[in-house]
Formats: C-alpha cells, structure tokens, sequence
C-alpha cells in the first residue's frame, strides 16, 4: 500500500518509547509539573499513539478520493494536536467538554452558498479554545467568526490563488546577513512610515523588531529567531521555503497562528463533505465555480503544511529544544 511517508519522516524518533519518554519528561520538567519521570512514563505510549493514528489518517488521505479527504485530514491534525497537548497537559482530556471541535458552523447552507463566505464561530469549550489557551496563550477568542476567504488569505502557501483574492496578500521576507529585506512598497501597502510599521507589529505580535529604511527598501531586524507557529503576522511559506509576511493588515485572523487558521477551515470542510452531501457531490462533479480549485489547493497544502508546523511546535517551538 503506498504511503505518504515524506511529511512524517521527520517524527521518526517519536517512534520509541525511550526517545518519547525523554522528550516528555522535558517538556513536563520545563512546565514543572509534578512527578514528571511517573507522568512521562505513563504517556510515552499515548502520545506515540496519537502520532501512529495521525500518521495513518494523513497517509489515507494521500491517496484517497477528494470527496473524503477532508474528513481523513481533519481527523488526523486532531490526532496531532493531542499528542501536543500531552507534552502540556500530562492528564489531557480531564473532562468530555474538552473532545469536543469548539467551533461550530451552520449545518444546512443557504442557497447560492459560497465556499469562501461561509463562517465558522468559536465556542467556550472543546478543542479548538484548548490548544489556542495551552499552546498558544491566547485566551478570549470564544464567539468570535472567521469566514473561510478571511483564512485562506492568511495562508501564505496560497498568496499566489486568484481565486482567494486578485490582490497580493503575502510580500516576501528575503533573508540577509543580518536581517530580512523588504520592498519599500510594503510601507505603501501598510499606510505606515518605518517606524510606526515597527511599533505596529510590535502590539500585535508582542514580538521586538528594528526596522530602518535602506536605499529603496527597507530592513527589517528581529529580536529572536523567527517561528512557524508564532501569533504573528509573518508566517513561514513552505512551498517557497521561507517567510512571509501577511498585507491583510485590518483583517481579524491578520496575527493568529496558522494551526489555529488550518483547523478552523479543516474542521468546515469536514463538516462539509460529511453533511452537506448535496452541494459537496455537486462541487465535484460540475466544478461551477473557483470554490473546487481553492478548495483542492488546499487540501493539498494542508495535508504537507499541517504536519510540519506540529512537528516545528514540538520540536524546536515547544521549550526551545
């Protein structure tokens, strides 16, 4: 049976209950919990288990039919995020209320419903508020909405789909010996001087940046090394192999972390293909409109991206190791 190995090679020593043992002693030993040799010990097989689980739902996905790929890749980025939160939380779940998605979208779709214009909402409880509260400290999201255009032009691995958006969503960082360059078009686009862009990314990201103008262009300093999961708008292109950053400087998913914006139009289309039964089928088989290439490209790109940015939070994101 062929499978989609490439995209967990890198988890590969996950895969041994010592190497696993270790790494969650670590992680428990830097969040000082308790007992952390015991917890380790008794969740070195679960956590490696959810990874199995994740691994095989992904390599499902590859090479099934696109009418259920999203249900397969949903499920597994599921899978992925509880083996994270084990590494946080060693007796996760400790109630029901946590299995649950925490988002909710409309069950019946309007007529002449549109793919982009859909909304998801967050909810109080469940799995979605989890990991934005224990991997990524971000509390308070509870009854906000996202549509799915406002996520897809968050995604930088799509900046250049027409069908998302005409206009450009993502400008390039380039990397320099000490720094990154940008175009200074960048300030045009942001409506900003160099300073004022510093002190606006500055309070959304609370992340430090210098950033100075240069002979038409601009530099742009980090304090740290940048990240692929930070609450930020510079995010990790991994097709191109480098950052971006976001030119959607008003919208509401402009600083969230791309997990988070992954999941939430996962946890749709899931939703979609397992009960809109009707206008899915449809979609797929006359292709009316540029939700089936949107759609498809990112199914594509989320199956490749979601297992990355995990393994970048676990491994180099989740206690600097």
């Amino acid at each position: 049976m062929p499978e989609n190995n490439d995209n967990f090679d890198k988890y590969t020593p996950f895969f041994s209950a010592s190497s696993s043992q270790l790494f969650l002693r670590k992680c428990y030993n830097h969040e000082k919990i308790a007992d952390a040799e015991m917890k380790s010990y008794e969740n070195c097989y679960p956590f490696i288990y959810h990874l199995e689980h994740a691994k095989t739902y992904y390599n499902q996905a590859a090479i099934a039919p696109l009418s259920i790929q999203p249900i397969l890749c949903f499920y597994g980025f599921a899978q992925l995020l509880k083996a994270c939160l084990l590494t946080i939380d060693p007796n996760y779940p400790e109630s029901t209320s946590l299995l649950a998605h925490g988002v909710t979208t409309r069950k019946r779709k309007k007529q002449q419903y549109e793919f982009l214009k859909d909304e998801v909402k967050t909810q109080k409880n469940g799995l979605f508020t989890c990991i934005s509260e224990k991997m990524f400290r971000i509390r308070h999201l509870e009854g906000e909405k996202y549509s799915m255009g406002t996520l897809l032009k968050e995604i930088p691995d799509m900046h250049n789909a027409s069908w998302v958006t005409p206009q450009k969503n993502f400008i390039a960082l380039l990397q320099t010996a000490d720094g990154f360059q940008l175009p200074q078009s960048v300030l045009d686009k942001y409506r900003m001087s160099s300073s004022r862009l510093e002190e606006f990314l500055k309070s959304k990201t609370n992340q430090m940046y210098h950033i100075s103008d240069g002979s038409g262009i601009i530099l742009l300093k980090p304090a740290s090394s940048l990240m692929h999961n930070a609450c930020s708008p510079i995010r990790y292109n991994l097709q191109e192999g480098r950052f971006m950053l976001s030119l959607n400087k008003d919208s509401p998913a402009f600083s969230l972390p791309e997990i988070l914006i992954h999941y939430l139009i996962s946890y749709n289309l899931s939703i979609i293909a397992r009960y809109e039964t009707e206008w899915w089928a449809e979609l797929l088989k006359t292709m009316p409109n540029d939700d089936y290439p949107c759609i498809a490209q990112f199914l594509k790109i989320s199956q490749a991206k979601v297992p990355s940015l995990i393994f970048e939070w676990l491994k180099s994101e989740r206690i600097g190791c």
